[in-house]
């Protein structure tokens, strides 16, 4: 794939987040720490634009050009936090992806003890893009959960719930099989709020004690092993994202596979 520089004006944050080289929040604290230029002269604040004809630096040294954008499919194991750094010191996703692997973002999250398909991107704007609950894309995951449930009550969802004050969107789930004293489930939800699936299984009575991630949008978990990384091609993006977003990931390029087992 290939990209452009942006005719029209950006925040410089987001161009350094474009470049590959940190995070918007990152760039902002560089820039705090005076070690971002625009044509000459050292930036104090965030809220500067720039252009493609613009000359920045970084520590002295020139801006890279834009990377293209890129998405991956991602096995995500359990025990794995979807953070560059964790307070705690636990192990994150970072920590296990291929060395040659650009900087990426995660596109939503899995929480430490859920595993799946995690898709990954190197860029902020098309991370923003899929996550928005406005693209209408579904998350589908497979559940394994203490307790009994009838498709009564899981039928219900679709209507949404009121959790603690917190209203949850319309949910569709399936009880699949009961496996002694464990229920399988189906469920499709549209926006992903922190640990909703998990929360809204509580309100019903069961505790859940898998949670796999099996597909995002039109993006499927598949036969991908756990740990494995495997780059989706840019036509298969373009193809996915619609005209609105299909800009982002630009012309087509070979295709280039990352497995991890």
């Amino acid at each position: 794939m290939t990209t452009t520089a942006p005719s029209k004006p950006e925040r410089i944050a987001k161009r350094l987040a474009r470049a590959g080289l940190c995070s918007r929040r990152e760039a902002e604290r560089w820039i705090a720490e005076r070690r971002v230029a625009v044509d000459g002269h050292v930036l104090e604040s965030p809220a500067v634009t720039v252009t493609a004809a613009s000359r920045i630096t970084v520590d002295g040294k020139p801006l890279k050009a834009a990377e293209p954008a890129r998405l991956w499919r991602y096995h995500k194991p359990a025990g794995l936090v979807t953070t560059h750094r964790d307070p705690a010191g636990r192990p994150t996703i970072f920590d296990a992806l291929p060395k040659d692997l650009p900087r990426v973002i995660s596109i939503g999250r899995l929480d430490l003890p859920s595993e799946g398909l995690l898709l990954l991107t190197n860029d902020g704007a098309l991370a923003r893009h899929l996550e928005l609950p406005s693209t209408g894309w579904i998350r589908r995951y497979r559940v394994r959960a203490f307790g009994s449930v009838d498709q009564d009550a899981l039928a219900r969802l679709k209507g949404g719930v009121t959790i603690a004050g917190v209203r949850y969107g319309p949910i569709e789930a399936t009880l699949d099989r009961v496996q002694g004293r464990n229920a399988w489930l189906t469920v499709a939800l549209g926006e992903g709020k922190n640990r909703e699936v998990r929360k809204v299984l509580e309100h019903l009575g069961l505790t859940v004690n898998r949670l796999i991630r099996i597909s995002y949008g039109p993006f499927q978990l598949g036969h991908l092993a756990r740990g494995a990384v495997e780059e989706v091609t840019g036509k298969v993006l373009r193809e996915q994202l619609g005209k609105a977003a299909a800009a982002l990931v630009g012309a087509a390029a070979p295709k280039r596979e990352r497995r991890r087992s």
